[in-house]
């Protein structure tokens, strides 16, 4: 039971330290100040939902429909271009900053670009259906498997969201966004070219 619980939890939280889109926003919002509990509670529903998809028999529809893997691979390749071609353009153009007067976004506009680049990026289906999907199958406990990864998630998610504030006074400055959209557009580039290699 413990093996697959750590296996889950280890590849889980493997496959999610990898900057993404998600992450990224996630990080803007923690370091915001805006919304943090409501988006971190969004990914992470999300990747359990996920994930239990996965652990639940993605591999079988994989196999009778072959097609899906590809759709969600060149699906995926170009999301992240798209994305990192956006991130690229604001550490080009900066101008973002940290403070204090600052209005927050509204909850509801918060949510749904969090739902958009979790739901609408391929690489997390590929992330969760594809790769744990698999992995799962050859454990002992899949659906501990599942939970480890479930929780790792989880444990990201709130670290990542509410551990921002530390780095608030670094994001102070707007060269550091510059900086911050400079390694998400370089990161997002890799990986979608790395999609597209297959």
């Amino acid at each position: 039971m413990i093996p697959s619980f750590l296996s889950g939890f280890g590849l889980g939280m493997s496959l999610i330290l990898a900057i993404g889109p998600q992450n990224a926003f996630v990080l803007r919002q923690g370091l915001r100040g805006e919304h943090v509990a409501a988006i971190v509670a969004v990914c992470v529903l999300s990747d359990a939902v996920l994930i239990a998809a996965g652990v639940a028999g993605f591999t079988a529809l994989v196999q009778a429909a072959p097609w899906v893997v590809p759709a969600l691979r060149w699906g995926g390749a170009a999301f992240l271009a798209v994305y990192a071609l956006r991130a690229a353009r604001a550490a080009w153009r900066g101008g973002e900053s940290l403070q204090p007067g600052e209005q927050a976004g509204s909850l509801g506009r918060a949510v749904m670009v969090c739902l958009a680049l979790t739901w609408l990026n391929p690489h997390v289906y590929i992330d969760t259906l594809v790769l744990l999907g698999a992995v799962s199958v050859k454990q002992p406990e899949p659906v501990l498997f599942g939970v480890g990864a479930a929780l790792a998630s989880l444990v990201f998610f709130a670290a990542l969201g509410f551990g921002a504030r530390v780095l608030r006074p670094f994001f102070a400055k707007p060269v550091a966004w510059r900086v911050l959209d400079g390694i998400v557009a370089l990161t997002m580039g890799a990986l979608a070219l790395r999609l597209a290699l297959g």
